[in-house]
């Protein structure tokens, strides 16, 4: 379905009983709402309906040029916007990658409409700023987004060869077919450079706007995690005031709702439930 939301429209991917409680879900880079698929049908089975957004710059009607429109307050604002649009007053939050930064950000400016929050694979932003001035080996994890917010030089490294550098990225996500279908809308005109404007819209100031966490939260890792170290991980129970659970998986790479689905609708259920 389409939700038209400040002046933007977004694609949502729906699914679930009408009457369940509603869930939305926020992917990460560079992916999409389908990434979510093979999460949706536990919590489907557990009454649950779910919303999967297609963010700013990957929905097509939500796509605006300006690299200050991609800024982590105005993520936020459409996650709000769009559950307005769909008449959902609160919801249980999910956010991957990317879409965890918006999950928190939103957890912390409007608790009232957030249920809970599961993020999964970046932990709140705070966490994210304590490891990158304490621990060398995160700067060296996130020394990638250099690269990517370099524009021009960023969407052609990444697109030489049919994408093969994209692709490589993705290949924790499982088979080919798996990798081509975050990694081929990203080779459409504008598509990735919108999906890069969140790396080139960020700023030490709005990460640190992102307050503690009050509202009931699961933060889900993975040990194999090329991108979150240990360090980040674990820093993130300093900035949830509610209820906390950390859950790690063992064995499993950055790629959470694709590689290890069952265990991460266990632990949204969990929070969900608790």
């Amino acid at each position: 379905m389409r939700v038209d939301a400040r002046g933007l429209t977004f694609e949502v991917r729906t699914g679930g009983p009408e009457g369940g409680e509603p869930v939305l879900l926020l992917h990460g880079f560079p992916q999409h709402g389908g990434e979510w698929d093979d999460v949706v049908p536990a919590l489907h089975a557990a009454g649950l309906r779910t919303y999967a957004l297609d963010q700013r710059g990957y929905s097509p009607g939500a796509r605006p040029t300006a690299v200050e429109a991609y800024r982590i307050p105005e993520l936020v604002a459409d996650a709000a916007a769009v559950l307005d649009g769909l008449g959902v007053t609160s919801a249980h939050l999910v956010g991957h990658d990317w879409g965890a930064i918006v999950a928190w950000g939103l957890a912390a400016a409007h608790p009232e409409r957030v249920r809970t929050l599961t993020a999964v694979s970046v932990p709140h932003p705070a966490a994210m700023g304590h490891a990158l001035a304490t621990d060398p080996q995160q700067k060296a994890r996130s020394s990638y987004i250099a690269l990517f917010r370099r524009p021009g030089k960023a969407e052609k490294v990444l697109l030489a060869l049919r994408a093969a550098t994209l692709r490589r990225m993705l290949g924790g996500v499982g088979d080919a077919a798996r990798v081509a279908r975050y990694a081929d809308p990203m080779r459409e005109p504008g598509t990735l450079t919108a999906a890069l404007n969140w790396y080139r819209a960020m700023s030490g100031a709005d990460m640190k706007a992102v307050g503690p966490v009050a509202v009931p939260t699961t933060f889900v890792w993975s040990d194999r995690d090329i991108a979150i170290g240990r360090t980040a991980a674990e820093a993130c129970a300093t900035h949830v005031v509610g209820d906390y659970r950390f859950v790690e998986l063992s064995g499993v790479t950055h790629w959470i709702p694709d590689e290890a689905p069952g265990p991460l609708a266990e632990a949204i259920l969990a929070r969900v439930a608790g």
